[in-house]
């Protein structure tokens, strides 16, 4: 017997959501690529001057900017899934713990090409956002605040936590399974270093989880109170959270460069890094969102979102080719290539994928692994194909 419910059509979901996911996408590709350039020995890394350039712009643009955003999108996602199914009278949590498992999978897959993946911390955190799944508006705000007010002090404190290590990607024996060119090894490299430089490492396992699960719960609170939806209405309100978060960057920026610079003592018990990120992803999040809301950029934005529909497609094969130019397996150029290099070879790629993704979903409902991931999640094959339409033949009288 068929199951009495479906995910939400692509026709109904919300464009903004899919164009926001699409440029949090492009900021992920520039940071993993950026990554390779520091796999090997530690070096002294010395840049020209337009490497510098970009440098700057993928430290204020997009570092932790867009895995934030893209955090803060699931939550809303997780919302939507939630009521989609709570509202077809099964049941939520058992549907969405299943879909996290399915997620674990897909972490494991990618984790085996890419030492940086984020889809195990979205499959755990998942399931601890089930905690939260009946609770209000009111108490989703309270709770994020709270979150979002105590990142500093909980950043400072887990810094000085310290765990002994090896430091897989630096270690020239371990490199050797990296650069070895046998599948097997280069494998067994990522999830090793994924183990040790992402799951038991104080200032990712707590500090960055406890931002992911303020910027998830924030999201959910943005779909209960459908903000997405109601961009026409709240643009005022846009536009002073633009503004404001603006502002908010610039003099926690400034304040917090000048601490560093004097090594400030405080920033042993109030290290403000997350509420610069936060900002900044809020500025530009906001900025977007009027952009789309003013009918600016209609052709780019169309690009974007359909990145942001295969955002999952998008962000494993971006890894899977970069295993392909990066290791053993592939070209094996790995940390021999200037900055600019990979970022702008993170862009290109980005950019196809948006053909690419265009292309594909005029043709299909899905990307292939969203596709793969919901027939699975709902244990029926989803609609893949797209309906051609009817095509009704023009009779003319005599």
């Amino acid at each position: 017997m068929k199951n009495s419910y479906h995910p939400v059509e692509q026709s109904k979901r919300t464009a903004i959501v899919d164009i926001l996911r699409g440029w949090a996408i492009l900021g992920v590709a520039i940071g993993n690529y950026l990554d390779f350039l520091y796999i090997g020995i530690e070096k002294e890394i010395k840049h020209d001057t337009f490497s510098q350039v970009l440098q700057f712009i993928n430290r204020y643009f997009f570092a932790a900017k867009s895995w934030t955003l893209l955090t803060l999108l699931f939550g809303y996602g997780f919302a939507i899934l939630i009521n989609n199914v709570a509202s077809k009278g099964k049941n939520p949590v058992a549907f969405f713990a299943w879909r996290m498992i399915l997620l674990f999978i897909l972490a494991f897959i990618n984790s085996a090409f890419w030492l940086g993946d984020i889809l195990k911390d979205y499959a755990f955190l998942g399931l601890v956002l089930l905690l939260f799944y009946r609770c209000s508006a009111k108490t989703l705000a309270i709770i994020s605040a709270v979150i979002f007010l105590t990142i500093p002090f909980v950043m400072a404190y887990v810094n000085g936590i310290k765990i002994e290590h090896p430091a897989i990607a630096t270690n020239p024996d371990y490199l050797k399974l990296y650069h070895s060119g046998n599948w097997i090894d280069f494998f067994r490299f990522n999830l090793l270093a994924s183990f040790y430089e992402q799951i038991i490492i104080p200032g990712y396992a707590i500090t960055a989880h406890y931002v992911m699960l303020g910027c998830m719960l924030f999201g959910f609170l943005l779909q209960k109170i459908n903000f997405f939806e109601r961009l026409t209405e709240l643009k005022r309100v846009l536009k002073s959270v633009c503004i404001i978060s603006l502002a908010a960057a610039l003099l926690i920026g400034i304040g917090f460069n000048i601490a560093i610079i004097y090594k400030a003592p405080f920033l042993k018990i109030f290290h403000p890094l997350y509420w610069l990120v936060l900002c900044t992803m809020v500025f530009i999040a906001s900025g977007i969102c009027l952009l789309y809301n003013n009918g600016k950029l209609k052709t780019v934005f169309s690009y974007f979102s359909a990145g942001g529909k295969m955002t999952l497609t998008n962000y494993m094969s971006q890894n899977i080719l970069a295993a392909l130019i990066f290791s053993g397996i592939g070209f094996g150029i790995a940390d021999s290539m200037p900055y600019w290099f990979y970022f702008l070879l993170a862009i290109f790629i980005f950019i196809i994928q948006l053909f690419i993704s265009k292309w594909w979903l005029s043709k299909y409902n899905y990307g292939p692994i969203e596709w793969l991931w919901r027939s699975a999640s709902y244990m029926e094959f989803v609609p893949f194909k797209k309906k051609q339409p009817e095509i009704i033949p023009d009779i003319k009288t005599v």
